[in-house]
């Protein structure tokens, strides 16, 4: 499969963040007296943090602000990124093959800007990719396509010539619905295969059968 760039997501695709995601959304959920339950957490994986954690304080009632809670929320993370978030199985191998080919590449993530900074600088992976996007700077995030519309045109490349590599059913439908191939690698902390059925064809086990798939 020839593709003329790679659009990758963050949190649960390159990296094992969505269990510290999860610890962190715990925490500032315990100390407001309540229970994070399985079913809530299952409602807003994949989405921009501001638009989960909306959902999670009207599901709660939490009388805060929703800027306080992004806040806070963004800064559990920072703190837990450096010392708990590990590369997935295969995600080296696939960068350093993308590198090694001069294949544009661009992170499109949910997270905000200084969340993927932290994660990339964790990983020692700063200097490789040129085009990081926010879904801060959109309108909405994943599930809507605009971060993978931003990555493509700061790319160069038109969407219909990107593979998006995916974890969540959320995020597989932005980039389905931004016009590129689609290839997911279940999180199993939160989603399986049969979550994607009916949004792409292409489900892999891990970023080694991606990588495979894309040499093919």
């Amino acid at each position: 499969m020839q593709y003329q760039a790679i659009i990758f997501d963050m949190d649960g695709l390159l990296v094992e963040s969505e269990t510290v995601w999860q610890f962190a959304e715990e925490e500032l959920i315990a100390a407001r007296g309540h229970v994070y339950t399985d079913d809530v957490r299952e409602a807003i994986v994949g989405l921009r943090v501001d638009e989960f954690l909306a959902h999670l304080r009207d599901h709660y009632g939490f009388p805060d602000t929703l800027e306080a809670l992004v806040e806070e929320l963004n800064t559990r993370m920072l703190t837990l990124i450096p010392i708990r978030v590990r590369a997935q199985p295969g995600a080296r191998e696939i960068i350093d093959w993308a590198v090694k080919n001069d294949i544009p590449r661009a992170i499109a993530s949910n997270s905000s800007h200084t969340i993927i900074e932290t994660t990339l600088a964790s990983q020692g992976w700063s200097d490789i990719f040129p085009v990081r996007c926010s879904g801060d700077d959109e309108i909405q995030g994943k599930p809507a396509p605009y971060v993978y519309l931003s990555a493509a045109r700061r790319l160069g490349v038109d969407p219909s010539d990107c593979v998006a590599l995916e974890d969540s059913p959320n995020g597989s439908r932005a980039a389905v619905a931004a016009g590129m191939t689609c290839f997911a690698v279940p999180d199993r902390s939160h989603t399986g295969p049969e979550a994607f059925e009916t949004i792409t064809p292409y489900v892999f086990d891990d970023l080694h059968a991606v990588l495979k798939a894309l040499r093919g």
